[in-house]
């Protein structure tokens, strides 16, 4: 059969036009046949089995108006437009799920947290966070929650053990705070066709002694971009690189979203460095934060992270289009599609829809894309056992200052919109895949050729070393914020990599130290350490046996590896999960 990956587009309107009095059966019936089918990880009584729990359980809850918030991406405009409406009609429950910028929606929620105002009864934030909602207590601990509160209103058929992002969300009191609902790895993406084009492969052999492959490390990344830049490809010149470098706010994710570990900074760990993790901070055995300077033995100004900002800046002005200088996130993201890149270091996969569409020139007439995922290359400073990039994982949080029954109204949506029966179709339309269920659904397997590697990347044992901002980041909002605006001053060449990521460093530190004075997170907040020099930091970590900071390397410039990509992805087919 022709399966049909978007949203049909008479399910919102026949949702909504459904007479919630008749909140039963009928309306989840009608929502299945529209919207769902096949496309579920559960047959159709198991389908229906689910909605009529939902209906049971949303009873005594019925004729509530709930407002629940997220971010604007694909994923969520579905929910929005689809699965809100659904819900309503099935269940009674009322849905408003508003769509806002990523900052708004931070906004909102730590305007909840300080004031106590019950501004929305469930939030879809990063769980970046995760950190953030340990320390303050805010957020409801749904290891509790599930277990005592909102034990009625959690569906037996949630299946915690079918997402693959819980490690994301559970702190280190072994308590969840957070639910996916969304998550989407930034991976190395290049052109297929050219790096299989014969005399491509030909001139570069002959320029730099090995073979045009999938780079391992940076230093096989840089030749490759070396070698493309300025060439003729297909009648044009083409880039080796594409990045971006205005100072604005999305220049913070670029680096914040574990750049810095990919480079080798931090410590061996997953999901993340132990005790001192991507961002350089580190953490003492009670994960109290202790330091970002490598004089308290952190490492956000460390030779590692440095060299990450050096690359990156030398990369961008060698390699990529000179207007990539002054280009955002969001503006730089369809460069790629236009056919004139080569490979990009730091792609996020919830661009794969955009780089699929019939037409493209990075499309072949069957469909096929032109270019494939795969995992990004590390730098010199990389250890095995460190994570190798980043996750983005767009999770449900409840505030506790959300009143219990709103609460609980606004907790059996979260799990309508990521339940089995759902998700499926939820992850075609957007391609952010929260369930082992349905990374290995069968319409996944006939799609995956159009896909470019996203489904063999998330069926592959190489998806472990991905993974979110972890916990020893105490206040996300208030740090994250610190970096556009440093690593910005590196950019536009006001500062060297080394005085933006000192100043970075001490900035961070400063608002450590106020969350030490203030005592506001309690036995888990920072308690800063004595300064010390590099030397003395790179010794404790011998003795004890970790890594952060390390010394600088005499030579940055390793031996280049790369590995042919088809060998690659049959090595994943044949591992074990």
């Amino acid at each position: 059969m022709r399966r049909t990956w978007m949203a049909s587009a008479a399910v919102a309107a026949l949702m909504m036009s459904a007479n919630t009095a008749f909140a039963d059966m009928d309306a989840a019936k009608r929502f299945l046949d529209a919207e769902v089918g096949d496309m579920s990880a559960l047959s159709r009584a198991e389908q229906e089995a689910e909605m009529q729990w939902f209906i049971d359980a949303a009873a005594p809850l019925a004729g509530l108006d709930i407002k629940v918030v997220s971010e604007t991406i694909a994923t969520h405009e579905y929910e929005s437009k689809v699965l809100a409406p659904a819900f309503t009609a099935i269940t009674g429950i009322k849905i408003t799920h508003d769509l806002i910028g990523e900052g708004d929606v931070v906004e909102k929620l730590q305007t909840q947290m300080q004031s106590g105002e019950n501004i929305y009864d469930g939030y879809v934030n990063d769980s970046d966070l995760i950190g953030t909602h340990w320390r303050y207590q805010q957020a409801r601990s749904l290891t509790d929650w599930m277990a005592n509160e909102g034990k009625d209103v959690t569906n037996p058929g949630l299946d915690l053990e079918d997402f693959i992002g819980l490690k994301f969300t559970t702190a280190p009191d072994g308590e969840l705070y957070q639910l996916p609902d969304q998550q989407f790895a930034n991976l190395y993406w290049f052109r297929y066709d050219w790096f299989n084009d014969e005399t491509n492969k030909a001139d570069f052999k002959a320029k730099y002694g090995y073979d045009l492959g999938v780079p391992v490390n940076w230093s096989a990344y840089e030749d490759i971009a070396e070698f493309f830049t300025g060439r003729d490809v297909d009648g044009k010149a083409v880039f080796g690189h594409m990045d971006y470098g205005k100072k604005d706010p999305s220049l913070g994710w670029r680096f914040t979203d574990a750049w810095l570990s990919m480079a080798g900074n931090g410590d061996k760990g997953l999901p993340n460095g132990l005790p001192v993790d991507e961002w350089g901070i580190r953490v003492d055995e009670n994960s109290r934060p202790v330091g970002s300077c490598v004089a308290r033995g952190g490492d956000t100004n460390g030779p590692a992270s440095v060299y990450a900002i050096q690359k990156y800046l030398d990369w961008l002005k060698a390699y990529a289009p000179p207007e990539a200088q002054g280009m955002t996130f969001s503006e730089s993201g369809p460069v790629p599609a236009q056919g004139n890149i080569a490979q990009q270091m730091f792609m996020y996969t919830a661009f794969t829809a955009d780089l699929v569409k019939d037409g493209l020139p990075v499309v072949n007439e069957d469909g096929t894309p032109k270019w494939r995922f795969a995992p990004s290359p590390h730098g010199v400073y990389w250890k095995d056992g460190m994570k190798l990039g980043y996750q983005d994982v767009g999770s449900w949080t409840l505030l506790k200052s959300t009143p219990v029954d709103r609460a609980k109204a606004a907790w059996l949506y979260a799990q309508f919109v990521v339940s089995k029966t759902v998700d499926v179709k939820k992850s075609h339309v957007g391609l952010t895949l929260i369930r082992e269920s349905s990374i290995r659904h069968e319409s996944f397997t006939e799609r995956a050729p159009k896909l470019g590697g996203l489904i063999e990347f998330y069926r592959s044992p190489a998806r472990v070393q991905w993974s979110p901002t972890g916990t020893n980041v105490p206040d996300y909002p208030k740090l994250a914020q610190l970096w556009w605006q440093a690593i910005g001053d590196a950019s536009s060449g006001a500062k060297s990599a080394q005085e933006a990521m000192d100043s970075l460093c001490e900035e961070q530190e400063k608002v450590l130290s106020r969350l030490e004075r203030a005592g506001v997170q309690g036995d888990i907040g920072p308690k800063l350490n004595e300064e010390h020099d590099l030397e003395y930091w790179v010794e404790q970590a011998k003795a004890n046996g970790t890594l952060a900071p390390q010394p600088k390397v005499e030579n940055e410039k390793e031996q280049p590896i790369t590995v042919n990509y088809d060998e690659l992805v049959k090595s994943w087919a044949d591992a074990k999960q």
